[in-house]
């Protein structure tokens, strides 16, 4: 009889050791389930802001010039952009450049909001509100411009690159 309560006591802790593996195992899953979740939460949070940081810089290169430096900020347009968009732009640069010059055009830009409309690994549309304080000849006390902006951008060789832009407003 002796050895018969050995065996139940035994057997209660292989029981036990089994449910203890077995608790560590389902433990040690969700433990990496959540690790991974977390990090995929981060990487597509840091892509938000990556995407926003791009759309705000070309915004603001997009409303900032000063015919001083004009072949400086429309380089900045030129760094941000990609596709049709750039050759568009580049194609216009001398024509604009001469525009901004006869007109002595100054424009100082701020971004005030911007915000994602949708994103996914290659693309994003972003839709951007912009205020400028613009001086020329025709203005050389300034005025005040606001411009709501939807900018396409494409994810190129590891960046955000503005693909197209519309004034939406």
């Amino acid at each position: 009889m002796a050895a018969r309560g050995t065996d139940g006591v035994r057997g209660g802790i292989r029981l036990l050791s089994a449910g203890l593996v077995a608790a560590t195992v389902l433990t040690t899953v969700l433990c990496v389930w959540l690790g991974w979740k977390l990090s995929d939460q981060r990487a597509a949070e840091q892509r938000r802001q990556d995407i926003l940081a791009a759309a705000r810089q070309s915004a603001l290169s997009f409303t900032s010039l000063d015919y001083r430096h004009y072949d400086r900020d429309s380089a900045n347009v030129l760094a941000n952009a990609t596709g049709e968009f750039k050759k568009e732009f580049a194609s216009q640069t001398e024509q604009l450049t001469r525009l901004v010059a006869q007109n002595k055009s100054v424009s100082d830009g701020q971004v005030l909001e911007a915000g994602i409309v949708r994103y996914d690994g290659r693309s994003a549309r972003v839709l951007v509100v912009a205020d400028s304080e613009v001086t020329n000849t025709a203005a050389p006390e300034g005025q005040a411009r606001t411009y709501r902006l939807q900018l396409d951008l494409a994810y190129v060789a590891g960046r955000w690159l503005t693909s197209d832009v519309v004034f939406v407003g």
